[in-house]
């Protein structure tokens, strides 16, 4: 092909040539014509010559591409191949197996008929046994042995169902722990105690006389009208105001410090001071019952409920406040009832009421669940909540899942370290304790006992104590805390190890 078109070039080369030649009518029309000849020749070599070097460059293209092709080829041929023999390797392993298990099923079934028979020999020679014996029809030796069958199959279903019941006991306690710790992970409070005490500081001891005034008149005006003691004794610059009702103690406290700040201290003066503390008290008694009650989700509340919940905000109950220990009461339980499938806003409305009937145990007699239950009936609140706070100290029994979260609920917010305080001053020694512990180890720089006891934070030496032995400290804490420690609930212990470079440039 390539001669063809090198022909046909030379030929028009040539026609081109001539035609030149014809037309020239000068005598150098042969040297022009060689030379044009000789130029065209170059040309058709040198036009060959670059059809060549593309068609070299066009066979090694084709070559590299069956090569490249052939090679994924074979590749893929023996990647197939490997796949095949990793399937037969396997199917292989898989017959052996079924082989196996069928050797061993073989086996039992063998085991297991042999066993029959022997069961079946030894039946019937225990009922030739029988009948002989006891001179018993082969009915009636049946009967002996079915009994005897009977008695002993009850026997291990008695055994199995008490298997059951530890197993589920166990399950459920196991159950209960994660559900007790989620709550108090979720709801953990800053919070330790309220005093109870209430203290009135004055500018100066002379405000003391103005206070009891011309023979005593104005403190037996302030007591007459608030129902509280005022102490004055050699305490410096302080009044001591006692009461067994919180409110009182409150109305007294504002309106006495409002008497010392007038200056003004009089009978008819007092008398409006305490008015006024009133109202305010009954105020601040409504917005702290319905912000609980937002706070907790609750609606729907009866306006006296609000107001019997808010004046739990002066009760407190061997020193925890009873609103904040209803609040977080509430919480709890709605956190338990929701991880148990249980109604949640129910759970919610009684923990947060449960104990209502402490805003006027003062006044009425009996126990402060009976008390609350009463007002709620009164004020139609649903048997479902009225029964879970009857019930949250087991005056009655608690037959709903909501009233056991809401006594579950209550204690633990009572155990809470610092909660209560009974328990305050073993609470500090606990504290103490804690920081004790951790820092009599090698290598601990300082303790710092955080969130009420719940948690201690040791901060270690890093020049002493590496990051493996930082890890050895805190087990070896952990492990001195629960052998020496009496406490509810858990104790996190966190290891810090801190290493700063510093330097200066001058």
């Amino acid at each position: 092909m390539i001669y063809v078109v090198i022909a046909l070039a030379s030929l028009g080369v040539g026609y081109l040539a001539r035609r030149f030649l014809g037309e020239l009518k000068k005598g150098s029309a042969e040297q022009q014509a060689r030379t044009i000849i000789k130029r065209a020749e170059e040309l058709a070599e040198a036009r060959q010559r670059e059809m060549l070097l593309e068609v070299k460059e066009d066979i090694h293209k084709l070559r590299a591409d069956l090569d490249r092709e052939s090679r994924e080829r074979r590749l893929e041929l023996q990647r197939a191949e490997n796949r095949n023999i990793q399937k037969e390797e396997a199917l292989d392993r898989k017959l052996a197996a079924v082989e196996k298990r069928e050797e061993r099923v073989a086996h039992r079934e063998a085991e297991l008929d042999r066993i029959r028979k022997e069961v079946e020999a030894l039946r019937d020679e225990q009922r030739k046994k029988l009948e002989e014996l006891a001179s018993l029809r082969s009915e009636e030796a049946r009967q002996l042995l079915l009994d005897e069958v009977r008695r002993e199959t009850e026997l291990e279903a008695a055994a199995l169902i008490k298997n059951a019941e530890i197993r589920a006991r166990d399950e459920a306690d196991k159950k209960a722990r994660e559900i007790l710790s989620l709550a108090i992970q979720r709801c953990s409070a800053d919070h330790v105690v309220d005093t109870t005490v209430s203290v009135v500081p004055l500018p100066n001891d002379e405000m003391k006389g103005r206070i009891i005034g011309r023979e005593g008149r104005n403190i037996r005006a302030l007591e007459t009208l608030t129902g509280i003691d005022l102490i004055i004794d050699d305490t410096p610059e302080a009044v001591i105001l006692s009461g067994f009702d919180p409110v009182r103690r409150e109305i007294a406290r504002i309106a006495l410090e409002r008497l010392i700040t007038d200056g003004r201290i009089h009978p008819a003066r007092i008398e409006e001071m305490v008015e006024k503390a009133r109202k305010e008290v009954d105020t601040i008694i409504r917005e702290e019952g319905e912000k609980a009650a937002f706070d907790t989700g609750v609606h729907g509340l009866h306006p006296e409920v609000v107001k019997y919940l808010g004046r739990l905000r002066y009760r407190t109950s061997y020193g925890q406040n009873v609103l904040q220990h209803s609040i977080e009461v509430s919480y709890l339980a709605a956190i338990m009832a929701a991880e148990l499938g249980a109604d949640e806003n129910l759970a919610r409305r009684a923990g947060l009421l449960h104990d209502i009937g402490k805003a006027v145990d003062h006044e009425v007699e009996g126990p402060h669940a009976k008390i609350g239950g009463d007002i709620l009936k009164r004020f139609h609140e649903s048997p479902q909540v009225v029964h879970a706070v009857v019930a949250h100290h087991s005056e009655v029994e608690a037959k709903t899942v909501e009233a056991c979260l809401v006594q579950a609920a209550d204690a633990i917010s009572a155990a809470r370290p610092g909660a209560r305080r009974e328990t305050l001053e073993a609470y500090i020694k606990r504290l103490e304790k804690l920081e004790e512990i951790a820092g009599s180890l090698d290598g601990v720089d300082k303790v710092y006992a955080m969130q009420a006891g719940r948690e201690i934070r040791v901060m270690v030496k890093p020049e002493k104590i590496d990051d493996a032995a930082a890890i050895r400290v805190s087990r070896d804490i952990v492990k001195r805390i629960e052998d020496e420690l009496e406490y509810p609930g858990q104790i996190k212990v966190t290891v810090i190890r801190e290493t700063r470079a510093v330097e200066y440039a001058k």
